[in-house]
């Protein structure tokens, strides 16, 4: 009997120190590419800006939950634009030898590391000290939309006249496809190694939508990769739910115009409760429902997106 429970001891206390490795340690990152640009570090987050001579507009990035900066890249490629990409906290850059340049504006967030608001701080860095021109759309997708309404929280001088977009965003008071629990997150460590050895198997295809796109297809291979360790994958999800519940419609009074994007496939958030919160934020943004669209609308509805048009384009434009 004793010796049953001294081997039972034995496992348990294996398994909760394998569990403490793999929570912490810095997982792979997949390969990185070349970034025609340079970039910033804030901390734990990094920056992205690329090349652009003499830009037209300005737009300003945040990736989703495991997603990372090139969410973007190939929608906003035009020449003209000066395009900056922010990354989440203690995520991989997925930038091939970048060219790092100082920051004597950066500031180290007080915010706590993989938090909306943290995120938000750094946000709100590149909004202020980066921009070279005064049309500016800051684009968010999924949780990057609750960071960019955190941002005009925390800064609301600086959204006054900033186009937002928010695609399929992480919303106040709205719900997720599957709420995760606590013996999930506990297990996050070991499924995470699961899931990279499959990124998109039988037991994931429901949340991806379409995959005849290559480039989406590649990219969400590397969702299990992108955060450098499980512990941030695990405070980025509880962080979210408490974030949802605790902010209310008052965040939609620090954006002037703007977007938001609500696909009706969604199987990462719940449709109809981030539909309900999306529509306190009207008439000052305008709400677009996307009935047979997954999660990732620029990837499969890259047309539903509002034209860069300044406000004084649009303007002339309508006569």
């Amino acid at each position: 009997m004793f010796l049953g429970i001294g081997v039972l001891a034995g496992i348990t206390l294996l398994v909760l120190g394998l569990r403490q490795w793999l929570l912490h340690r810095e997982g792979p990152a997949c390969p990185a590419e070349p970034f025609d640009g340079h970039v910033y570090r804030v901390g734990k987050a990094l920056i992205a800006e690329r090349s652009c001579a003499q830009p037209r507009a300005t737009v300003i990035c945040m990736h989703g939950f495991v997603s990372d900066l090139r969410y973007f890249t190939r929608h906003y490629e035009a020449a003209d634009l000066q395009l900056i990409l922010v990354t989440s906290c203690d995520y991989h850059p997925p930038i091939a030898q970048p060219a790092e340049r100082p920051a004597p504006w950066a500031r180290v967030p007080t915010e706590p590391e993989g938090t909306i608001p943290h995120d938000a701080a750094v946000l709100v860095q590149a909004l202020e000290d980066l921009p070279r021109t005064e049309h500016i759309r800051v684009h968010g997708h999924s949780r990057g939309g609750a960071v960019v309404l955190e941002a005009a929280r925390q800064r609301p001088d600086l959204f006054e006249r900033v186009e937002v977009v928010l695609e399929a965003p992480v919303l106040p008071q709205g719900r997720p496809y599957a709420k995760p629990n606590n013996a999930l997150l506990w297990l996050m460590p070991f499924g995470i190694l699961l899931w990279r050895l499959a990124p998109i198997s039988r037991h994931t295809r429901y949340m991806w939508g379409p995959l005849e796109n290559a480039r989406k297809r590649e990219l969400i291979r590397a969702f299990p990769f992108n955060p450098k360790r499980v512990s941030t994958l695990v405070t980025n999800a509880r962080d979210i739910e408490a974030w949802i519940q605790e902010r209310d419609a008052s965040l939609f009074q620090n954006v002037r115009r703007g977007t938001v994007l609500v696909p009706g496939q969604d199987r990462v958030l719940d449709s109809v409760s981030m539909l309900e919160s999306a529509r306190r934020a009207e008439p000052t943004l305008d709400v677009v429902t996307l009935e047979e669209c997954s999660h990732f609308i620029l990837w499969d509805r890259p047309d539903a997106f509002p034209e860069l048009v300044s406000p004084r384009e649009r303007t002339v434009a309508n006569g």
